[in-house]
């Protein structure tokens, strides 16, 4: 009985531990609302250099964001 207990109390303090390190790597990823609106600029001026209107301009723009502002 006291090794069940000790068992599941140890899985508890690892699980609440994995998952705080978990949410800290997940919120340290995400970009500001400025750095986003600096690779959306970023890929609208490459899409503008390279002439592309309409579905391709929007494609591009799409992949160059997913790569953070570097064409694919």
């Amino acid at each position: 009985m006291r090794f069940s207990k000790r068992l599941m109390l140890s899985a508890f303090v690892v699980l609440v531990g994995s998952s705080a390190a978990f949410a800290q790597l997940a919120a340290a990823a995400k970009p500001s609302d400025a750095e986003k609106k600096a690779i959306s600029k970023t890929c609208s001026d490459q899409a503008t250099a390279k002439g592309l209107h309409g579905k391709e301009r929007k494609a591009f723009r799409s992949e160059c964001k997913k790569n953070g502002g570097k064409p694919a």
